[in-house]
């Protein structure tokens, strides 16, 4: 199952490696557009429409993996609340495997010298922001530009997911990444990775968790 699918890349790259998915959203104009890309890439999906923090009874225990991916969980104000919902959809032995952006990474609003901060690294709340363009395209005529994000500091986070009857198997902290998510704070190496780098040391950019139903 792939968490918070958006328009499906992810969910049509699994499909189309072999993968059985599932795509949940609650938007309906995503997964209409998810629909759409599914079907000129010639796969076959599920789509369900629903809340992250409360999935449907009918996925319980029934995926083998559930996923989530970069710039997912800021938009969840109760991560206690996702992470019970994403374990309840595990079968025994199944996985939670959650990419995200680093809170410390989320912090960050300028890079250089002065670093300047305009983010918390845990949950205070909702945080509001009113930027033009999108992180995809900074120039994009958006219409709607205000949203509203949350802090989860990776102490919340697992123990969002201990509480939610999950063993941890992994956390990495990453780097180094070949993209930059956020469209417009990393350094850009000659060997093509990108990096945070403050006062001539690195900060993680992404982390990885890696959890387990028992």
């Amino acid at each position: 199952m792939h968490i918070q699918c958006h328009i499906g890349f992810d969910t049509i790259a699994l499909a189309r490696r072999g993968a059985r998915v599932t795509g949940v959203d609650f938007s309906r104009a995503s997964l209409a557009k998810a629909t759409e890309l599914a079907e000129r890439c010639g796969v076959e999906i599920k789509w369900v429409q629903a809340d992250a923090t409360a999935l449907p009874d009918s996925l319980r225990g029934e995926f083998d993996v559930a996923y989530a991916t970069i710039g997912a969980i800021c938009w969840i104000e109760d991560i206690g609340a996702w992470m019970r919902s994403a374990a309840a959809t595990l079968r025994p032995g199944g996985r939670l495997v959650l990419v995200e952006i680093h809170p410390l990474y989320a912090m960050v609003a300028t890079a250089g010298e002065p670093l300047r901060l305009d983010f918390p690294y845990a949950f205070d709340g909702p945080r509001r922001f009113d930027e033009p363009g999108s992180y995809a395209d900074p120039e994009a005529p958006v219409q709607a530009t205000a949203e509203i994000v949350y802090a989860h500091s990776l102490g919340e986070v697992v123990n969002a997911a201990i509480a939610a009857g999950l063993r941890i198997d992994a956390l990495h902290e990453h780097l180094e990444t070949d993209l930059d998510p956020r469209g417009n704070l990393l350094t850009h190496g000659e060997d093509g990775r990108y990096r945070l780098e403050v006062s001539g040391e690195r900060l993680p950019i992404l982390f990885t968790l890696i959890a387990t139903r028992p």
